[in-house]
């Protein structure tokens, strides 16, 4: 009685499926009989157009993977199920390897298979046989047909082979690029009562990932996707247990250990971290005015009006980055794909100025402390500025050209969006490699080398007796901290805080980058604002001897 049940549901939910894996080539039917995808005619029947496929299609036809067009949809769908099948011409090919077997209705056990990269899949005795991969499936299934024997079909594939397996925005990495695709008698069975066992074996993991048993869904996202729907992850120290109750393609996607309470915390500490820095990057910018307007040194004095002109040229980017920012997070999700780009790429110019002022402020430091070249080049804060504005827009234009920006999601460890953004897409990784996080190494090296002289030379000046009497401890102090800011030397947290290998510094990093606005408010206001007649005396000396340079803002 009880298999004359799960009989029932079976077959209920194999027609089910078999009407959902119809959709996507059905909907051909209301055109004129056939259409095109990578340069095949697709047809609504599939008559012997399916086996004659080329495994290597996905990677030869971008269109497959990404097109929503009912034709693509067919084609793909089917291409998926000529990799389940996997005939004889097929096995042993790049990128995959195959198992057959005819399964008898009246087996006694479970059946048990091993599977790697390298060998493919195998059938064993016993699940404590070697260090590779497992598959149990129960027999439960094949107790249920109703033909004598059933047809098995285990497949490994390389992903990176077949072009095929990857969603949009995919933040989890496939563990060896590994995806293992179980079938039987060539049909769609979910709904299992004793679900089918998959371990992956794997090193041990860094505390900075986590593992997701996921299995592909072709209705999942535009042009298919990974899905956790009916499966159970059992994380270990070098293997992870899977239960799924169904049948189709598997894998371990490695996901970076992001859970959603930290993202729904992090997000809004972030978004009101950005609406102060806001507010404070105007007043700096009010201030500057102020200055300018209601005291004359601040016309007359050349080398004030440069050293007060870089900085607000750094707070106007760092205000322009958090606009971008507010503005990206508010709309992102409901923008279409012309706006998203858009709003991408003025985000990464936005932080590209940032990054590009804060170097060109290690570099004005350069200059003043190591040449004591002052502002004696003709020119000087336009051709700055020529460089802070126009070489970012520059590596923007390359960027967008090549079509780098677009939509992108920050998922939890559960796969779960929490964060839509518009930036650069997931598959113009290497662009944000390249120009945000080696840009910035560039520019965090530089000014930690300069940094480290001019503390070089304050502390050489200090213990010659040279500066004593004429700067206080606390100014001294507060120096360091707004060159901390002006050089950009928070950012650098970012890099401390990948994953949650410290949960600490990201919250900082979130924190202190969005407040760096203000900090550096505070720091013209304190020093410039109540002895700006020592200020200007201090600076305009600046540029007459670098052993004065320690006192500067004594």
């Amino acid at each position: 009685m009880k298999h004359m049940h799960l009989d029932t549901v079976l077959l209920l939910l194999l027609l089910s499926d078999a009407a959902r894996g119809q959709d996507s080539c059905a909907a051909l039917q209301r055109g004129d009989g056939f259409e095109e995808c990578c340069d095949i005619t697709v047809e609504p029947e599939e008559r012997n157009e399916a086996p004659g496929l080329p495994l290597n299609l996905p990677r030869r036809c971008m269109e497959l993977r990404r097109s929503t067009h009912p034709a693509c949809r067919c084609l793909q769908a089917r291409w998926l199920r000529l990799v389940q099948r996997a005939g004889p011409t097929l096995n042993g090919t790049d990128g995959l390897r195959a198992l057959h077997l005819n399964v008898s209705r009246d087996l006694a056990h479970d059946l048990l298979f091993s599977f790697s990269p390298d060998q493919g899949p195998m059938t064993i005795s016993s699940v404590e046989e070697g260090t590779a991969g497992k598959i149990r499936l129960p027999r439960e299934i094949f107790q249920s047909l109703g033909s004598q024997a059933a047809h098995v079909v285990v497949t490994v594939l390389d992903i990176q082979q077949l072009g095929m397996f990857k969603e949009d925005n995919q933040v989890g990495q496939v563990l060896d690029d590994t995806v293992v695709g179980i079938v039987v008698e060539d049909m769609d069975i979910s709904g299992l009562q004793d679900p089918v066992r998959l371990t992956f074996a794997h090193r041990q993991l860094p505390p900075t990932v986590t593992p997701l048993c996921v299995f592909w869904d072709p209705n999942q996202g535009q042009a298919g996707g990974w899905n956790t729907t009916g499966c159970v992850t059992v994380p270990g120290d070098k293997q992870t247990d899977c239960s799924c109750n169904h049948l189709t393609f598997f894998t371990l996607l490695l996901n970076p250990a992001l859970n959603r309470f930290m993202a729904q915390t992090v997000v809004p500490v972030a978004s009101t971290s950005c609406g102060v820095a806001v507010a404070f990057s105007i007043l700096t910018i009010a201030f500057y005015i102020f200055l300018r307007c209601n005291y004359q040194q601040f016309r007359s004095e050349e080398s004030l009006r440069t050293n007060l002109g870089l900085h607000m040229n750094l707070v106007s980017s760092l205000l322009l980055l958090n606009l971008a920012f507010l503005l990206n997070s508010g709309v992102s999700s409901r923008a279409m794909p012309g706006l998203c780009s858009a709003l991408g790429g003025l985000t990464h110019y936005c932080l590209l100025c940032c990054f590009t002022w804060t170097a060109l402020e290690g570099c004005h430091l350069y200059l003043l402390f190591v040449k004591v070249l002052g502002t004696y080049i003709h020119h000087y804060l336009a051709k700055l500025c020529l460089v802070g504005w126009g070489f970012p827009a520059l590596v923007v234009a390359v960027a967008g050209a090549i079509g780098s920006y677009g939509a992108y999601n920050i998922r939890t460890t559960d796969h779960q969006t929490v964060v839509h953004l518009c930036w650069i897409n997931s598959e113009h990784v290497l662009v944000h490699y390249i120009t945000n996080c080696g840009y910035f190494g560039l520019v965090f090296l530089f000014n930690t080398v300069i940094f480290g002289v001019v503390a070089w030379k304050n502390c050489h000046l200090w213990s010659t007796g040279m500066v004593q009497g004429h700067c206080k401890a606390w100014r001294v102090a507060l120096a360091v901290v707004g060159l901390f800011c002006l050089l950009g030397v928070t950012w650098a947290l970012t890099f401390l805080s990948y994953g949650s290998s410290s949960v600490l510094m990201l919250y900082l990093s979130a924190i202190l980058n969005s407040l760096q606005g203000l900090f550096i408010f505070i720091w013209l206001v304190v020093l410039y604002y109540p002895k700006m007649e020592e200020t200007t005396s201090s600076l305009s000396h600046i540029t007459k001897n670098d052993r004065t340079m320690a006192v500067s803002q004594g």
